[in-house]
Parts: structure tokens; C-alpha cells; sequence
């Protein structure tokens, strides 16, 4: 068998063994460096099991399911509960690998060791079996790791670091985004199709992209037929390895290479000024409840990895059979080593972590006050630098938006930025004084010294309705998922303007398409960072259903051809976010303006300088003023809606000597930035609808 070569190996020159297991020389191997790692001349396994009483490692040829060798770890390879071996001579381009453990089996005690199981490593840098997008049959297949050999150059390429609050996040599913015959790109449904429409990402403006999971997933699972149409784990909230990448993302082949090509696509994106954040999944696995399968933590520590009830059963705060037991000493440590993998390995700039308040409960489910992880995370210096943020409630009902454990690093998903706005914006009564509070950065929620790094705000994600669709159905359409359309949320604040779905009607679509542009205006001028799904540029429809979790088709694939169809609401948003990046007002505080106007004031009911609530207002105004540390020129910008479904006049305050008042954008003209109709003074709203003014200093341009 060939050797391994030297590079990339921890140790200079050629080991020697000190001993020999079953015809193969070993020596005992690296016990602080996880999973596999190449050293001179052979490969360094490494494994850990607190309750395990013996280990083997067994060796498969490639695609093979039965070992061609089994190596137990000698006693001079053990160290406490962490098993660790050096094996030369392995060609690594043909081996698997995986392991069994021994230990005592007490299912009451959650203690399930059978060495007749083969587990998967949960340090793996690579998983077989995964390779081709549900290709081939699976079924009585186990999972095997793969030795990856690194040797990736990132050159000099650096993260783009961009300020929190000045984030445009762009939400996307890698397969979905390209996969679609009309994304025309090379490789479609691919990290590599992906790096192909880093243009369109571009010219677009965003400046952050955030990846649904990207983590080795098995989209087979629970796969079934629904009138016809094959349905998968398509979204891959299922993780199965989390030091993995998703194979099935990959357009070639990448065998001990993994994953060349998601690095090319983050090193393309930050060279080009855009940041990736990784939707992570740390509140589960794929391994489920007592009926679902046993490939890994199940078999090394099950009553450590997992939540489970006095008999030994498992807690479900994910809603998917399992719950991580994330404060454990020994399960925290592990997320740190993950995180801090994907941070050095892959420079990823940020990660957005699923259900996360299930990672500040205890080993009961209890909610803790100061929960080590979250702590540990925070304080991190490896992670000092990438933004952490919460999805700040999970499936137990413990909903903590505005209270969620931070120590000034963890920001949130604002859910009660998308939950109000949706209500106030398709006019709901009582919900003008929550959506100023929400534009503003939710200062109910955050106090000054986290505001406004605290909040995300969106109006949509995948989990729900798009914006096409939010102003299209009035009830969640999801009979094609097989579950009588009794899955995802009833609460979705939607309006179909009148006809439920498509339409024919001149005036119905005309609507929506305001109500849409009224959404995207009222985003992309809140304070905080800002995150829209992607597709919803160019009107991106999942036929109302609001939980395509499964659909692996043109549901849920982006059909670039509404990109043509629908070029002026692209436009509207392209230069609705290049206006955001144009005023750092709008995005948080600045310098105090010049003209000593607050940073933040009301101008209610059309009239200026009024900051009254009534139960009826559906009309607010929001003026940011501040000063561009640029030019040292005042920013001062004035967001007027008008939510009634009848016309209004908003006043605008009378501008310092000098200035004067031009109208950005009006949603209720035909081409929203060349409004007319404005006087200087005063502007006739039409219903539903928002508008945008700018002050102009004295010899500015307009």
C-alpha cells in the first residue's frame, strides 16, 4: 500500500511504530487532535467515549460495507475515555473508515453500547455513501468517514468584516438556488453553480450571503411518494456529521479533497466583499428518537450527548425526536471544536444557529440563566470575530427574542420584527406604535449598549411564506407535503389582497405589488442588520406553501425566468439596498446632525413632530438624522407610511435654512423613484403605501 505524503502533517519526518495490531504497525497516536488526522507516514485516529469500555477501528475498502481490517486500540492507545492510534502505511485514497465501542447496555440508564454497530466518527471531515443528490439506494448502508488531506490555498484573501448593523443577509438554500434548468449555470444545484452567480450577487448589493445547512445531511431520509412527486429532506435540518460538508453540493468528485469547492465559493465571496454565514444545526441529530437509526453518538456516549427523561428516554425539545444536551462539559466542547473548525478550515464569517435556545437549557430541559456554551462561545478568541446568531426560540416554547443570553456578542433573529410588521403593514389597527419600535432597532427589546447589533430583521425566510406569496394567500397551501396541510404555521399575518393565489385582476396585482415594495422599503430603512429570502427580488413563489421543507422541485427552486418577467421589481430592490448602503442613518446611529435635529423623532397622522398613537393609526412617520462621517454632511431621511386604504397627506417638518426636502421613492407610483407630485412641503399618499424623503444640505446633490 502507497503512503501517505508529508504535507499537511503536525509532525515533521517519519514516525516509528511501536507496535503492530493485526498485521498493521501502530504507535499510540495524537489524543488532543480529533478524528483523523495525516501524520508522517500513517494516520492518526482519534476517538472519545466517557462510558465505552473497549474500541475498535475498522477499516473498509471503498464502498465496501464489510472491514477488511479491524484494529482494537491497545491499552497503551487509551488514555482515560479517548482511544487514540497512529496506522501507517494506509493508502488513503481507498480507505474508510468507522468504529465500534463496547460498553454496558442499561436502556434505563440511556447507556446502549452494542459492538456490533458500526459508528460514524463525529470528528469526520468527510462522509461517504454521500455523494450524488439521491443517487443510488441506501438502505442497509452504514456511514463511513473518509481521511481528508487539506491543501487548500487561501492566499491572501481576508474576511470582509462588515460592520453588524450594515449587513444585507441573503438568505439561500445552495441546491435550490441553481438547481432549476433556467439558472443556465454550469453546474446547477452546486457550491460550484453558486460561485457562477456571484454577479447577480453583486449587482444585487448584498454584501452577505447565509446558507441553509451545509452540513453532511442524508436529504433520503424519510423519503416518500405524494401524488407523484417524490419528496426528500430537501432543506437538511437533519445533520448526520457536523465536521462534514454536504457531498451532494459538490459538482466533481473531491475523494480526501473535501470540500475544494465550498472553499473556492467562500474564498470568491469574500474577495469579492461579500460574507458567508452557515445555518448550523447543533439542537439535534439525524439519529432520532428509540425508533430511529444508530450510526454514531448513540453508540459512544448516548446518556451524554442526548437529553433524556429519568427512564431513559429522549426529550424532544426540536420538535425531530432528539435534543443535543448541549451544557454538558463534554458535548459543549465538541461544538466549540466545530465551530472553531469551520472558522479556521473554511473562514466562514458567521453562524446562524437553529432552534438556539434549546443550547441554553440543561441536561432537564431547563432554561439556564448563564448557560455555559452560550458563554463559552461568546468568549471564544478563535470565534472573537465571526457574528453568532440566534434563532432565539425553539420547539419547547421557550421563546427568548429580546432576552436570549448574549454578553454583548450573540445577535438574534428579531421574530417580532417579522411578526409585527406583517400586521401593521397590511394595515392591522393597534401595531403602529410595535412597527416604529421595530424600525428603530426595537429599543423595547434591546437596550442602547447592544442595539444594533442585536437584531436581524426580516420579513421573511425560508420557514414561511414568501414575499410574493405573503400578499397572494390568505392560508398556508401545503397539501403537496402528504399531511392534509395540517404542518407549518396558521399565524402568518398574510392578505391575498382579495382572491386567494394567482390572479387575473389588473387592480389585485397592483396591489401586491406595492404591498411588496411597501415591505422591502420599510427593511431595508429599519436599523439593525437585514435579511430577505432569496428570490424574493424578483417575486419567487412557492404556490402558498409556507413549510416546502421537502419539495425537491420546482417548488421550492428558484425559476430565474420571473427574473426577467419581474426586472422592475429587481431594480426596485437593487436600488432600495443600494439607498441603505448610501445613508448609514438608516442603519444605526451616528454623529449627532448638525442641525440639531434629534437622532430619531415621530411624525404620526400626517402631521410633523407628532409622536401620538391612537388605536387607528395606520400612518407613521420615522425621521433618522445624523451626520456621515464621510463628508461630515447631515443624513437626515424621513420613512412615511401610509398602511389605510385611503389616501393621506404627510407633512413633512419644516427643514433648517437651506435645506430642502426631495422625495426618494413612492411606492404608489408606477416607477417608485421618479415620484411626482411633491411640493417640498407636504406629499398625498395613496393607500398603502411608503415613501422615503431626504433633507439636502445646503449645495448638496440630490
Amino acid at each position: 500500500m502507497s503512503r501517505t505524503p508529508n504535507s499537511g502533517s503536525l509532525l515533521p519526518g517519519r514516525l516509528h511504530a511501536t507496535g503492530e495490531v493485526n498485521g498493521f504497525q501502530i504507535r499510540p497516536g495524537l489524543f488532543l487532535s480529533n478524528g483523523a488526522t495525516l501524520v508522517p507516514g500513517g494516520v492518526s485516529f482519534t476517538i472519545h467515549s466517557f462510558n465505552g469500555t473497549d474500541c475498535e477501528l475498522c477499516l473498509f475498502h471503498q464502498a465496501d460495507q464489510e472491514p477488511f481490517a479491524v484494529l482494537p486500540f491497545p491499552e497503551e492507545c487509551r488514555m482515560g475515555g479517548t482511544y487514540s492510534m497512529i496506522v501507517f502505511d494506509l493508502d488513503i485514497q481507498d480507505i474508510e473508515y468507522a468504529y465500534r465501542m463496547d460498553g454496558p447496555c442499561d436502556p434505563a440508564r440511556g447507556l446502549i453500547f452494542d459492538r456490533t454497530k458500526f459508528l460514524l466518527d463525529p470528528y469526520a471531515r468527510a462522509v461517504t455513501v454521500q455523494s450524488i443528490w439521491a443517487g443510488g439506494e441506501r438502505l442497509g448502508r452504514t456511514y463511513h468517514a473518509r481521511v481528508v488531506e487539506d491543501t487548500f490555498d487561501w492566499g491572501t484573501v481576508h474576511n470582509p468584516r462588515i460592520p453588524f448593523s450594515d449587513m444585507i443577509i441573503y438568505e439561500m438554500h445552495v441546491r435550490g438556488f441553481t438547481q432549476h434548468a433556467s439558472s443556465q449555470v454550469k453546474f446547477p444545484g452546486t457550491f460550484a453553480g453558486l460561485e457562477e452567480k456571484i454577479p447577480y450577487l453583486l449587482e444585487l448589493g448584498v454584501n452577505a450571503v447565509e446558507l441553509m445547512p451545509v452540513f453532511e445531511f442524508d436529504e433520503k431520509a424519510e423519503e416518500r411518494v405524494v401524488n407523484g412527486q417524490k419528496l426528500r429532506n430537501y432543506w437538511g435540518y437533519n445533520p448526520i456529521c457536523f465536521f462534514a460538508p454536504n457531498m451532494d453540493y459538490t459538482a466533481e468528485p473531491e475523494l480526501n479533497r473535501e470540500s475544494m469547492e465550498l472553499k473556492r465559493l467562500i474564498r470568491s465571496l469574500n474577495e469579492n466583499g461579500i460574507e458567508v454565514i452557515l445555518d448550523v444545526v447543533f439542537n439535534h441529530t439525524a439519529e432520532g428518537d428509540e425508533t430511529g437509526p444508530f450510526f454514531s453518538f448513540k453508540g459512544l456516549d448516548n446518556n451524554i450527548y442526548y437529553m433524556l427523561t429519568p427512564d431513559g428516554r429522549y426529550y424532544n425539545f426540536s420538535g425531530v425526536g432528539n435534543t443535543l444536551n448541549c451544557n454538558h462539559p463534554q458535548v459543549r466542547q465538541f461544538i466549540l471544536d466545530c465551530l472553531r473548525y469551520w472558522t479556521v478550515e473554511y473562514r466562514v464569517d458567521g453562524f446562524r444557529f437553529d432552534l438556539a435556545s434549546i443550547l441554553g437549557r440543561d441536561e432537564t430541559g431547563s432554561p439556564l440563566s448563564k448557560p455555559p456554551l452560550l458563554e463559552s462561545l461568546a468568549f471564544d478568541p478563535v470565534l472573537s470575530h465571526v457574528k453568532l446568531i440566534a434563532e432565539a426560540w425553539d420547539a419547547g416554547g421557550l421563546y427568548q427574542v429580546g432576552s436570549f443570553p448574549s454578553w454583548n456578542r450573540w445577535s438574534e433573529w428579531n421574530g417580532k420584527y417579522r411578526d409585527d410588521l406583517r400586521k401593521f403593514l397590511k394595515g392591522d389597527g393597534g401595531m403602529a406604535e410595535a412597527a416604529v419600535q421595530r424600525i428603530c432597532g426595537s429599543p423595547d427589546l434591546y437596550p442602547p449598549d447592544k442595539r444594533p447589533n442585536a437584531t436581524v430583521n426580516f420579513i421573511t425566510c425560508h420557514d414561511g411564506f414568501t414575499l410574493y406569496d405573503l400578499y397572494a394567500y390568505n392560508a398556508k397551501h401545503n397539501e403537496a407535503n402528504g399531511w392534509n396541510n395540517t404542518d407549518g404555521f396558521d399565524d402568518n399575518n398574510s392578505w391575498n389582497c382579495g382572491e386567494e393565489g394567482p390572479s387575473q385582476n389588473p387592480a389585485v396585482n397592483a396591489l401586491r405589488d406595492r404591498l411588496r415594495k411597501n415591505a422591502l422599503t420599510v427593511l431595508l430603512c429599519s436599523r439593525g442588520a437585514a435579511m430577505f429570502l432569496a428570490g424574493d427580488e424578483f417575486g419567487n413563489s412557492q404556490s402558498g406553501n409556507n413549510n416546502a421543507y421537502c419539495q425537491d422541485n420546482e417548488i421550492s427552486w428558484l425559476n430565474w425566468e420571473q427574473l426577467e418577467r419581474n426586472r422592475d421589481f429587481f431594480d426596485f430592490t437593487r436600488r432600495l439596498i443600494a439607498l441603505r448602503k448610501a445613508h448609514p442613518v438608516l442603519r444605526a446611529a451616528t454623529a449627532l446632525s448638525r442641525c440639531g435635529w434629534k437622532d430619531l423623532s415621530l411624525h404620526n397622522n400626517g402631521k410633523a413632530w407628532n409622536s401620538e398613537f391612537l388605536p387607528e393609526t395606520r400612518q407613521i412617520g420615522v425621521l433618522f438624522a445624523g451626520r456621515d462621517a464621510a463628508d461630515e454632511n447631515d443624513d437626515i431621511l424621513l420613512l412615511a407610511l401610509n398602511m389605510h386604504w385611503e389616501t393621506h397627506t404627510q407633512q413633512l417638518p419644516t427643514p433648517p435654512k437651506g435645506f430642502c426636502w426631495h422625495l426618494v421613492l413612492h411606492t404608489s407610483e408606477e416607477n417608485p423613484f421618479e415620484p411626482a407630485g411633491f411640493n417640498g412641503a407636504s406629499l398625498e399618499m395613496g393607500p398603502r403605501s411608503a415613501a422615503v424623503f431626504r433633507l439636502i444640505p445646503p449645495g448638496g446633490i440630490i
